[in-house]
Protein backbone atom coordinates (compact mmCIF):
# COMPACT_ATOMS: atom_id res chain seq x y z
CA UNK A 1 0.00 0.00 0.00
CA UNK A 2 3.09 2.54 -0.56
CA UNK A 3 2.21 5.81 -1.59
CA UNK A 4 4.02 8.83 -2.08
CA UNK A 5 3.64 11.17 0.36
CA UNK A 6 2.72 14.83 -0.50
CA UNK A 7 5.70 17.25 -0.19
CA UNK A 8 4.20 19.44 2.37
CA UNK A 9 2.84 16.97 4.57
CA UNK A 10 6.27 15.05 4.62
CA UNK A 11 8.10 18.57 5.58
CA UNK A 12 5.91 19.00 8.29
CA UNK A 13 6.41 15.35 9.82
CA UNK A 14 9.93 16.06 9.69
CA UNK A 15 10.22 18.72 11.63
CA UNK A 16 8.05 16.80 14.45
CA UNK A 17 9.88 13.84 14.20
CA UNK A 18 12.69 15.36 14.65
CA UNK A 19 11.55 17.08 17.68
CA UNK A 20 10.22 13.65 18.98
CA UNK A 21 13.87 11.99 18.29
CA UNK A 22 15.11 14.61 20.45
CA UNK A 23 12.55 14.41 23.26
CA UNK A 24 12.99 10.06 22.88
CA UNK A 25 16.78 10.89 23.55
CA UNK A 26 16.76 13.53 26.56
CA UNK A 27 13.87 11.01 27.96
CA UNK A 28 15.84 7.57 27.54
CA UNK A 29 18.45 8.92 29.84
CA UNK A 30 16.37 8.83 32.70
CA UNK A 31 14.02 6.50 31.88
CA UNK A 32 16.72 3.08 31.69
CA UNK A 33 18.53 3.25 35.25
CA UNK A 34 15.04 2.59 36.74
CA UNK A 35 14.63 -0.06 34.37
CA UNK A 36 17.77 -1.79 35.39
CA UNK A 37 16.67 -1.77 39.52
CA UNK A 38 13.70 -2.84 38.84
CA UNK A 39 14.79 -6.16 38.01
CA UNK A 40 17.82 -6.36 40.29
CA UNK A 41 20.32 -7.96 37.19
CA UNK A 42 23.47 -7.60 36.58
CA UNK A 43 24.14 -4.14 34.64
CA UNK A 44 26.93 -5.59 32.58
CA UNK A 45 24.85 -8.57 31.18
CA UNK A 46 23.63 -6.93 27.76
CA UNK A 47 20.86 -9.32 27.44
CA UNK A 48 18.77 -9.52 30.57
CA UNK A 49 16.31 -12.22 32.02
CA UNK A 50 13.03 -11.76 33.65
CA UNK A 51 12.44 -14.76 36.26
CA UNK A 52 9.95 -17.49 34.93
CA UNK A 53 7.24 -16.69 37.39
CA UNK A 54 7.02 -13.20 36.70
CA UNK A 55 5.86 -11.14 33.48
CA UNK A 56 6.74 -7.34 32.94
CA UNK A 57 4.60 -4.98 30.54
CA UNK A 58 5.53 -2.04 29.33
CA UNK A 59 2.36 0.49 29.22
CA UNK A 60 2.15 4.05 27.91
CA UNK A 61 0.69 5.97 30.33
CA UNK A 62 -1.66 5.72 33.68
CA UNK A 63 -5.57 5.24 34.35
CA UNK A 64 -8.01 7.48 36.24
CA UNK A 65 -10.12 4.47 37.67
CA UNK A 66 -10.02 0.81 37.58
CA UNK A 67 -13.27 0.72 38.91
CA UNK A 68 -15.39 -1.79 36.32
CA UNK A 69 -18.72 -0.28 37.01
CA UNK A 70 -17.22 3.19 35.95
CA UNK A 71 -14.27 2.64 33.47
CA UNK A 72 -15.27 2.23 29.48
CA UNK A 73 -11.57 1.82 28.58
CA UNK A 74 -9.76 -0.72 27.32
CA UNK A 75 -6.18 0.65 28.84
CA UNK A 76 -7.70 -0.13 32.16
CA UNK A 77 -8.81 -3.26 31.55
CA UNK A 78 -5.65 -4.88 30.63
CA UNK A 79 -5.51 -4.37 34.72
CA UNK A 80 -9.04 -5.47 36.16
CA UNK A 81 -10.26 -8.09 33.17
CA UNK A 82 -7.45 -10.44 35.02
CA UNK A 83 -8.83 -9.59 38.68
CA UNK A 84 -12.29 -10.70 37.92
CA UNK A 85 -14.49 -13.39 36.46
CA UNK A 86 -17.73 -12.85 34.98
CA UNK A 87 -20.72 -15.21 34.33
CA UNK A 88 -19.79 -16.08 30.89
CA UNK A 89 -16.35 -15.40 28.79
CA UNK A 90 -15.09 -15.26 25.53
CA UNK A 91 -13.76 -19.12 24.22
CA UNK A 92 -10.19 -18.42 23.06
CA UNK A 93 -9.50 -16.21 20.10
CA UNK A 94 -13.23 -16.39 19.10
CA UNK A 95 -16.58 -14.40 19.62
CA UNK A 96 -17.97 -17.72 20.81
CA UNK A 97 -19.33 -17.52 24.57
CA UNK A 98 -18.23 -20.25 26.77
CA UNK A 99 -19.11 -20.79 30.84
CA UNK A 100 -17.26 -19.17 33.35
CA UNK A 101 -18.85 -18.24 37.03
CA UNK A 102 -22.12 -19.66 35.29
CA UNK A 103 -21.68 -23.55 34.15
CA UNK A 104 -25.41 -23.24 32.44
CA UNK A 105 -27.98 -20.77 31.41
CA UNK A 106 -31.25 -21.14 29.67
CA UNK A 107 -33.37 -17.91 28.23
CA UNK A 108 -37.41 -17.79 27.83
CA UNK A 109 -38.92 -17.78 24.88
CA UNK A 110 -39.38 -14.33 24.53
CA UNK A 111 -35.53 -13.45 25.26
CA UNK A 112 -36.52 -11.25 28.39
CA UNK A 113 -35.73 -14.00 31.15
CA UNK A 114 -32.46 -15.48 31.16
CA UNK A 115 -31.31 -17.87 34.47
CA UNK A 116 -27.80 -18.46 35.22
CA UNK A 117 -27.05 -21.46 37.52
CA UNK A 118 -23.29 -20.46 39.01
CA UNK A 119 -20.26 -22.82 39.37
CA UNK A 120 -19.23 -23.53 43.67
CA UNK A 121 -16.05 -22.97 44.68
CA UNK A 122 -15.05 -19.42 43.10
CA UNK A 123 -13.84 -17.14 45.58
CA UNK A 124 -13.07 -13.42 45.96
CA UNK A 125 -9.41 -12.87 46.67
CA UNK A 126 -10.43 -11.94 50.52
CA UNK A 127 -11.77 -15.40 50.27
CA UNK A 128 -15.64 -15.13 50.22
CA UNK A 129 -17.62 -17.25 48.24
CA UNK A 130 -18.67 -16.02 44.97
CA UNK A 131 -22.45 -16.74 45.17
CA UNK A 132 -26.18 -15.42 43.44
CA UNK A 133 -26.15 -12.52 45.73
CA UNK A 134 -22.68 -11.01 44.62
CA UNK A 135 -23.88 -10.96 40.64
CA UNK A 136 -27.17 -9.55 41.93
CA UNK A 137 -24.70 -6.79 44.04
CA UNK A 138 -22.99 -5.94 40.95
CA UNK A 139 -25.34 -5.07 38.57
CA UNK A 140 -27.42 -3.08 40.43
CA UNK A 141 -24.00 -1.17 41.47
CA UNK A 142 -23.26 -0.57 37.94
CA UNK A 143 -27.05 0.60 37.18
CA UNK A 144 -27.13 3.07 40.58
CA UNK A 145 -23.71 4.43 39.70
CA UNK A 146 -25.19 5.59 36.13
CA UNK A 147 -21.96 5.39 34.57
CA UNK A 148 -21.19 4.83 30.91
CA UNK A 149 -21.27 0.80 31.52
CA UNK A 150 -25.07 0.96 33.17
CA UNK A 151 -25.94 2.20 30.05
CA UNK A 152 -25.40 -1.63 28.49
CA UNK A 153 -27.41 -2.82 30.95
CA UNK A 154 -30.05 -0.03 31.51
CA UNK A 155 -32.15 -2.98 29.77
CA UNK A 156 -32.11 -5.34 33.03
CA UNK A 157 -35.42 -4.72 34.54
CA UNK A 158 -34.90 -6.73 37.52
CA UNK A 159 -32.43 -9.24 39.31
CA UNK A 160 -33.74 -12.17 41.29
CA UNK A 161 -31.82 -14.54 43.41
CA UNK A 162 -33.66 -17.52 43.00
CA UNK A 163 -31.36 -20.29 45.39
CA UNK A 164 -27.54 -18.93 46.93
CA UNK A 165 -26.17 -20.25 43.45
CA UNK A 166 -28.96 -19.77 40.53
CA UNK A 167 -29.64 -15.86 39.56
CA UNK A 168 -32.53 -14.71 37.29
CA UNK A 169 -32.38 -11.50 35.06
CA UNK A 170 -35.79 -10.04 33.27
CA UNK A 171 -34.86 -7.48 31.14
CA UNK A 172 -37.38 -4.76 30.05
CA UNK A 173 -37.46 -5.98 25.95
CA UNK A 174 -35.62 -8.65 24.20
CA UNK A 175 -31.86 -7.79 23.53
CA UNK A 176 -29.86 -9.83 21.35
CA UNK A 177 -26.67 -9.17 22.50
CA UNK A 178 -27.48 -9.58 26.30
CA UNK A 179 -25.45 -13.27 26.44
CA UNK A 180 -22.06 -11.48 24.97
CA UNK A 181 -22.44 -8.48 26.97
CA UNK A 182 -21.64 -10.56 30.08
CA UNK A 183 -18.32 -11.51 29.17
CA UNK A 184 -17.31 -7.77 28.99
CA UNK A 185 -15.36 -5.84 31.53
CA UNK A 186 -18.42 -4.27 32.69
CA UNK A 187 -19.72 -7.47 33.95
CA UNK A 188 -16.89 -8.27 36.44
CA UNK A 189 -18.82 -9.40 39.30
CA UNK A 190 -17.69 -7.29 42.58
CA UNK A 191 -17.08 -8.43 46.32
CA UNK A 192 -20.07 -6.75 48.44
CA UNK A 193 -17.92 -6.78 51.11
CA UNK A 194 -16.54 -3.47 49.06
CA UNK A 195 -19.51 -1.76 50.31
CA UNK A 196 -17.21 -1.59 53.64
CA UNK A 197 -15.25 1.08 51.73
CA UNK A 198 -18.18 3.05 50.87
CA UNK A 199 -17.63 7.11 51.63
CA UNK A 200 -20.38 9.64 51.08
CA UNK A 201 -22.62 7.16 49.64
CA UNK A 202 -20.13 6.58 46.80
CA UNK A 203 -20.41 3.20 46.12
CA UNK A 204 -16.99 2.58 46.90
CA UNK A 205 -16.14 4.07 43.81
CA UNK A 206 -13.17 5.88 45.69
CA UNK A 207 -11.59 2.49 46.49
CA UNK A 208 -12.27 0.94 43.60
CA UNK A 209 -10.75 3.13 41.20
CA UNK A 210 -7.59 2.03 42.83
CA UNK A 211 -8.05 -1.38 44.05
CA UNK A 212 -9.49 -4.62 43.01
CA UNK A 213 -12.36 -6.68 44.39
CA UNK A 214 -12.60 -9.71 42.23
CA UNK A 215 -12.24 -13.38 41.78
CA UNK A 216 -10.27 -13.78 38.98
CA UNK A 217 -7.10 -15.37 38.80
CA UNK A 218 -5.05 -12.24 39.75
CA UNK A 219 -5.48 -9.19 41.97
CA UNK A 220 -4.01 -5.89 42.26
CA UNK A 221 -1.49 -5.90 45.25
CA UNK A 222 0.37 -2.89 44.55
CA UNK A 223 -0.08 0.58 42.16
CA UNK A 224 2.88 3.08 42.86
CA UNK A 225 1.39 6.34 40.78
CA UNK A 226 3.74 6.92 37.60
CA UNK A 227 5.73 3.28 37.89
CA UNK A 228 3.55 0.44 37.60
CA UNK A 229 0.49 -1.74 39.00
CA UNK A 230 1.42 -5.19 40.49
CA UNK A 231 -0.66 -7.88 39.88
CA UNK A 232 -0.19 -11.33 42.40
CA UNK A 233 -2.20 -14.35 42.30
CA UNK A 234 -5.66 -14.35 43.65
CA UNK A 235 -4.44 -17.04 46.65
CA UNK A 236 -8.48 -18.86 46.43
CA UNK A 237 -8.65 -19.10 42.97
CA UNK A 238 -9.68 -22.80 41.66
CA UNK A 239 -6.82 -22.54 39.48
CA UNK A 240 -3.93 -20.77 40.90
CA UNK A 241 -1.80 -23.65 40.70
CA UNK A 242 -1.68 -24.15 37.34
CA UNK A 243 -1.01 -20.26 36.88
CA UNK A 244 2.62 -19.68 35.84
CA UNK A 245 3.24 -15.81 37.01
CA UNK A 246 2.87 -15.20 40.36
CA UNK A 247 3.27 -11.37 39.42
CA UNK A 248 2.59 -9.44 36.80
CA UNK A 249 4.21 -5.86 36.44
CA UNK A 250 2.41 -3.37 33.82
CA UNK A 251 5.53 -0.81 34.20
CA UNK A 252 4.43 2.43 32.82
CA UNK A 253 6.93 3.62 30.10
CA UNK A 254 6.04 6.30 28.48
CA UNK A 255 9.17 7.02 26.37
CA UNK A 256 8.86 4.64 23.19
CA UNK A 257 12.83 4.62 22.64
CA UNK A 258 12.92 3.38 26.80
CA UNK A 259 10.59 0.52 25.88
CA UNK A 260 12.16 -0.83 22.89
CA UNK A 261 15.69 -0.69 24.34
CA UNK A 262 14.10 -2.47 27.59
CA UNK A 263 12.53 -4.84 25.16
CA UNK A 264 15.82 -6.01 23.88
CA UNK A 265 17.79 -5.89 27.02
CA UNK A 266 15.36 -8.62 28.32
CA UNK A 267 14.19 -5.82 30.79
CA UNK A 268 10.69 -6.25 30.14
CA UNK A 269 8.84 -9.16 28.17
CA UNK A 270 6.13 -7.08 25.79
CA UNK A 271 6.30 -3.30 25.07
CA UNK A 272 2.81 -2.04 24.28
CA UNK A 273 4.23 1.87 23.07
CA UNK A 274 6.87 0.81 20.03
CA UNK A 275 5.51 3.20 17.46
CA UNK A 276 4.76 0.57 14.18
CA UNK A 277 7.84 2.15 12.06
CA UNK A 278 10.08 0.78 14.61
CA UNK A 279 8.92 -2.64 14.84
CA UNK A 280 10.54 -3.98 11.54
CA UNK A 281 13.97 -2.85 13.01
CA UNK A 282 13.80 -4.68 16.73
CA UNK A 283 16.23 -7.39 17.50
CA UNK A 284 14.78 -10.55 15.56
CA UNK A 285 16.93 -13.27 17.73
CA UNK A 286 15.50 -11.67 20.77
CA UNK A 287 11.87 -10.40 20.01
CA UNK A 288 8.95 -11.65 17.95
CA UNK A 289 5.78 -9.57 16.56
CA UNK A 290 2.15 -10.99 16.70
CA UNK A 291 0.26 -9.67 13.93
CA UNK A 292 -3.66 -10.13 13.66
CA UNK A 293 -6.38 -8.94 11.98
CA UNK A 294 -8.06 -6.28 14.74
CA UNK A 295 -11.70 -4.79 14.71
CA UNK A 296 -9.45 -1.84 16.16
CA UNK A 297 -10.69 1.56 14.59
CA UNK A 298 -9.06 4.77 15.15
CA UNK A 299 -10.87 7.78 13.89
CA UNK A 300 -11.42 11.63 15.04
CA UNK A 301 -14.29 12.48 16.70
CA UNK A 302 -15.69 16.44 15.37
CA UNK A 303 -17.98 17.83 18.53
CA UNK A 304 -20.92 18.62 16.65
CA UNK A 305 -22.73 20.21 19.61
CA UNK A 306 -20.33 21.57 22.07
CA UNK A 307 -17.39 22.18 20.29
CA UNK A 308 -16.61 25.48 17.77
CA UNK A 309 -20.00 26.61 16.70
CA UNK A 310 -19.07 25.73 12.83
CA UNK A 311 -19.04 22.54 13.45
CA UNK A 312 -22.49 22.20 13.88
CA UNK A 313 -22.84 22.41 10.05
CA UNK A 314 -22.38 19.50 8.21
CA UNK A 315 -20.88 20.52 5.36
CA UNK A 316 -17.79 22.03 7.45
CA UNK A 317 -17.72 18.48 9.45
CA UNK A 318 -17.55 17.25 5.64
CA UNK A 319 -15.16 19.30 4.35
CA UNK A 320 -13.11 18.02 7.51
CA UNK A 321 -13.54 14.48 6.25
CA UNK A 322 -12.52 15.44 2.24
CA UNK A 323 -9.12 17.41 3.72
CA UNK A 324 -7.86 13.86 4.99
CA UNK A 325 -5.39 12.01 2.67
CA UNK A 326 -6.37 8.85 3.76
CA UNK A 327 -3.77 6.41 2.26
CA UNK A 328 -1.28 8.72 3.64
CA UNK A 329 -1.91 9.02 6.92
CA UNK A 330 -2.37 4.97 6.79
CA UNK A 331 1.05 4.83 5.33
CA UNK A 332 3.14 7.39 7.89
CA UNK A 333 1.12 6.40 10.86
CA UNK A 334 0.80 3.18 10.76
CA UNK A 335 3.56 1.99 7.85
CA UNK A 336 0.77 0.27 5.50
CA UNK A 337 -0.65 -1.86 8.68
CA UNK A 338 -4.46 -0.66 8.73
CA UNK A 339 -7.44 0.29 6.18
CA UNK A 340 -8.99 2.71 5.52
CA UNK A 341 -12.62 2.56 7.38
CA UNK A 342 -16.10 2.32 4.94
CA UNK A 343 -18.41 3.57 7.29
CA UNK A 344 -18.63 3.07 11.29
CA UNK A 345 -18.79 -0.87 11.58
CA UNK A 346 -15.69 -2.52 10.68
CA UNK A 347 -14.88 -5.35 7.69
CA UNK A 348 -14.99 -8.33 9.81
CA UNK A 349 -18.22 -7.55 11.73
CA UNK A 350 -21.52 -8.25 10.62
CA UNK A 351 -22.80 -5.69 9.65
CA UNK A 352 -20.13 -3.94 7.87
CA UNK A 353 -21.66 -2.27 4.34
CA UNK A 354 -19.04 -2.85 1.95
CA UNK A 355 -20.98 -0.54 -0.43
CA UNK A 356 -20.92 2.21 2.15
CA UNK A 357 -19.82 5.54 0.84
CA UNK A 358 -16.10 6.42 1.71
CA UNK A 359 -14.29 9.90 1.54
CA UNK A 360 -11.82 10.40 -0.07
CA UNK A 361 -8.73 13.13 -0.16
CA UNK A 362 -10.22 15.81 -2.30
CA UNK A 363 -8.64 19.29 -1.02
CA UNK A 364 -10.52 21.07 -3.43
CA UNK A 365 -13.92 19.89 -2.30
CA UNK A 366 -12.86 20.68 1.40
CA UNK A 367 -12.47 24.11 0.49
CA UNK A 368 -15.34 24.53 -1.50
CA UNK A 369 -17.65 22.70 0.95
CA UNK A 370 -15.84 25.40 3.21
CA UNK A 371 -16.95 28.36 1.57
CA UNK A 372 -20.33 27.32 1.00
CA UNK A 373 -20.77 27.14 4.85
CA UNK A 374 -19.27 31.08 4.81
CA UNK A 375 -16.64 29.79 7.10
CA UNK A 376 -13.25 31.44 6.77
CA UNK A 377 -10.39 31.25 8.88
CA UNK A 378 -11.78 28.74 11.38
CA UNK A 379 -9.20 27.87 14.56
CA UNK A 380 -9.98 24.26 15.78
CA UNK A 381 -8.21 22.70 18.88
CA UNK A 382 -7.22 18.72 18.60
CA UNK A 383 -6.52 16.64 21.53
CA UNK A 384 -4.95 13.79 21.95
CA UNK A 385 -2.59 12.53 24.94
CA UNK A 386 0.32 9.95 25.11
CA UNK A 387 -2.01 6.91 25.54
CA UNK A 388 -1.11 5.54 21.68
CA UNK A 389 2.19 5.98 20.24
CA UNK A 390 1.23 6.76 17.34
CA UNK A 391 -0.70 9.68 18.25
CA UNK A 392 2.13 11.83 17.69
CA UNK A 393 2.84 11.44 14.32
CA UNK A 394 -1.42 11.35 13.35
CA UNK A 395 -1.74 14.66 15.08
CA UNK A 396 1.10 16.58 13.71
CA UNK A 397 -0.05 14.77 9.80
CA UNK A 398 -3.79 16.32 10.21
CA UNK A 399 -2.78 19.54 11.32
CA UNK A 400 -0.83 19.67 8.21
CA UNK A 401 -3.61 18.32 5.73
CA UNK A 402 -6.18 20.46 7.87
CA UNK A 403 -4.23 23.36 7.11
CA UNK A 404 -3.72 23.22 3.66
CA UNK A 405 -7.41 23.64 3.17
CA UNK A 406 -7.46 26.89 4.99
CA UNK A 407 -8.36 25.31 8.53
CA UNK A 408 -6.01 26.02 11.41
CA UNK A 409 -5.27 23.80 14.23
CA UNK A 410 -3.73 23.64 17.28
CA UNK A 411 -2.78 20.50 18.66
CA UNK A 412 -3.57 20.37 22.12
CA UNK A 413 -1.61 17.32 24.06
CA UNK A 414 -2.69 16.68 28.00
CA UNK A 415 -2.40 13.87 30.47
CA UNK A 416 -4.40 10.47 29.43
CA UNK A 417 -6.31 11.09 32.69
CA UNK A 418 -6.91 14.73 31.64
CA UNK A 419 -8.18 13.86 27.90
CA UNK A 420 -10.87 11.62 29.24
CA UNK A 421 -12.42 14.28 31.76
CA UNK A 422 -12.45 16.82 28.64
CA UNK A 423 -13.84 14.39 26.38
CA UNK A 424 -16.45 13.67 28.99
CA UNK A 425 -17.71 17.38 29.51
CA UNK A 426 -17.20 18.15 25.85
CA UNK A 427 -14.70 20.71 26.17
CA UNK A 428 -12.89 19.96 22.88
CA UNK A 429 -13.51 20.71 18.97
CA UNK A 430 -11.77 17.79 17.74
CA UNK A 431 -9.76 14.72 19.59
CA UNK A 432 -8.02 11.51 18.37
CA UNK A 433 -9.38 8.61 19.71
CA UNK A 434 -9.62 4.61 19.01
CA UNK A 435 -12.59 2.15 19.43
CA UNK A 436 -13.15 -1.15 19.59
CA UNK A 437 -15.80 -3.65 20.34
CA UNK A 438 -16.37 -6.00 23.26
CA UNK A 439 -19.22 -8.07 21.87
CA UNK A 440 -19.43 -9.73 17.80
CA UNK A 441 -22.44 -7.03 17.15
CA UNK A 442 -22.66 -3.71 15.24
CA UNK A 443 -24.33 -2.79 18.60
CA UNK A 444 -20.87 -1.83 19.98
CA UNK A 445 -20.51 0.62 17.83
CA UNK A 446 -23.69 2.15 16.24
CA UNK A 447 -25.51 2.40 19.48
CA UNK A 448 -22.90 3.83 21.28
CA UNK A 449 -21.32 6.28 18.74
CA UNK A 450 -24.82 7.65 17.77
CA UNK A 451 -27.24 7.12 20.09
CA UNK A 452 -28.22 10.76 21.99
CA UNK A 453 -28.49 9.18 25.40
CA UNK A 454 -24.50 8.35 25.33
CA UNK A 455 -23.04 11.80 25.28
CA UNK A 456 -19.46 11.42 26.44
CA UNK A 457 -17.06 9.04 27.22
CA UNK A 458 -20.28 6.28 26.90
CA UNK A 459 -19.99 6.54 23.65
CA UNK A 460 -20.89 9.47 21.63
CA UNK A 461 -18.25 11.52 21.75
CA UNK A 462 -19.39 13.93 19.22
CA UNK A 463 -22.42 14.91 20.96
CA UNK A 464 -24.20 14.09 17.64
CA UNK A 465 -27.90 13.99 17.87
CA UNK A 466 -30.37 12.62 14.66
CA UNK A 467 -33.62 11.82 15.80
CA UNK A 468 -34.34 9.21 12.70
CA UNK A 469 -30.75 7.75 13.82
CA UNK A 470 -31.82 7.12 17.35
CA UNK A 471 -34.84 5.74 16.13
CA UNK A 472 -33.42 3.25 13.58
CA UNK A 473 -30.68 2.52 15.73
CA UNK A 474 -32.73 1.51 19.09
CA UNK A 475 -35.32 -0.72 17.52
CA UNK A 476 -32.59 -2.66 15.94
CA UNK A 477 -31.35 -3.17 19.46
CA UNK A 478 -34.41 -4.64 20.04
CA UNK A 479 -35.51 -7.33 17.16
CA UNK A 480 -33.93 -11.05 16.94
CA UNK A 481 -33.97 -10.89 13.31
CA UNK A 482 -30.67 -10.42 12.24
CA UNK A 483 -31.34 -9.68 8.42
CA UNK A 484 -34.25 -7.01 9.87
CA UNK A 485 -31.63 -5.47 12.57
CA UNK A 486 -28.62 -5.25 9.50
CA UNK A 487 -31.03 -3.83 7.41
CA UNK A 488 -31.66 -1.00 10.30
CA UNK A 489 -28.00 -0.27 10.49
CA UNK A 490 -27.03 0.12 7.31
CA UNK A 491 -29.68 2.93 6.52
CA UNK A 492 -29.00 4.54 9.98
CA UNK A 493 -25.49 3.96 8.34
CA UNK A 494 -25.68 6.12 5.59
CA UNK A 495 -27.34 8.90 7.45
CA UNK A 496 -24.39 9.24 10.43
CA UNK A 497 -21.76 8.90 7.12
CA UNK A 498 -23.28 11.83 5.50
CA UNK A 499 -23.64 13.92 8.61
CA UNK A 500 -19.99 13.64 9.35
CA UNK A 501 -19.87 13.67 13.07
CA UNK A 502 -16.78 11.50 13.06
CA UNK A 503 -13.90 11.17 10.43
CA UNK A 504 -13.59 7.66 9.84
CA UNK A 505 -9.58 6.86 9.60
CA UNK A 506 -8.47 3.55 9.76
CA UNK A 507 -8.63 0.04 10.88
CA UNK A 508 -5.90 -1.32 12.20
CA UNK A 509 -3.84 -4.36 12.42
CA UNK A 510 -2.82 -6.01 15.99
CA UNK A 511 0.65 -5.50 15.98
CA UNK A 512 2.74 -6.82 19.25
CA UNK A 513 6.31 -6.77 19.99
CA UNK A 514 7.13 -9.38 22.96
CA UNK A 515 10.19 -11.63 24.08
CA UNK A 516 10.32 -14.92 21.84
CA UNK A 517 10.01 -16.90 25.16
CA UNK A 518 6.77 -15.82 26.07
CA UNK A 519 4.33 -19.15 25.43
CA UNK A 520 0.41 -18.82 25.29
CA UNK A 521 -0.74 -15.52 24.25
CA UNK A 522 -4.19 -15.69 22.62
CA UNK A 523 -5.15 -12.60 21.14
CA UNK A 524 -8.79 -11.72 20.98
CA UNK A 525 -10.58 -8.98 18.96
CA UNK A 526 -12.97 -8.48 21.32
CA UNK A 527 -10.25 -8.25 23.88
CA UNK A 528 -8.62 -5.74 22.24
CA UNK A 529 -5.23 -4.71 24.84
CA UNK A 530 -6.22 -7.45 27.45
CA UNK A 531 -3.97 -10.47 28.24
CA UNK A 532 -5.15 -13.88 28.78
CA UNK A 533 -2.66 -14.00 31.60
CA UNK A 534 -3.84 -16.89 33.12
CA UNK A 535 -2.53 -19.49 30.29
CA UNK A 536 0.66 -17.22 29.14
CA UNK A 537 3.90 -18.57 30.81
CA UNK A 538 7.83 -18.57 30.00
CA UNK A 539 9.97 -21.62 29.79
CA UNK A 540 12.08 -22.15 33.06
Amino acid sequence: MSRKIKPFIFAFLMLGSFAWLSACGQNQTSQTPNANQANDQSPGNPTLRIPANKLIVAINAEQATLDPGVTMDNSAWKITYPAYERLVAYDGATTEIKPSLAKTWSVSEDGKTWTFQLEEGHRFSDGTPVDAEAVKFSFERTLKLGKGPAELFGVIQQIQVVDPYTVQFTLKKNFPPFLSTLATNYASIVNPKVMEHEKDGDLAQGYLSGHTAGSGPYMLSEWRKGEYYKLEKNPHHPNRDQIAFDTVLFKIVPDAAAQRLQLEKGEIDIAEGIPIEQIDNLDASQVTVVREPSLLVDYVYINTSRGNPALKDVRVRQALSYAVDYPSIIDVVQQGNATQMRGPIPKGLWGHDPSAMQYTYDPEKARQLLQEAGVHGLKLTLLYSDNKPWWETEAITLQALFQAVGVEVELKKVAYATMREMLDRGEFDLSLGVWSPDFGDPYMFMNYWFDSNNFGLAGNRAFYKNDRVNELIRKAATINDQAERERLYREAQKIVIEEAPYIYLYQKDFVLPMRKEIQGFVYNPMLEGIYNLESMKKPN
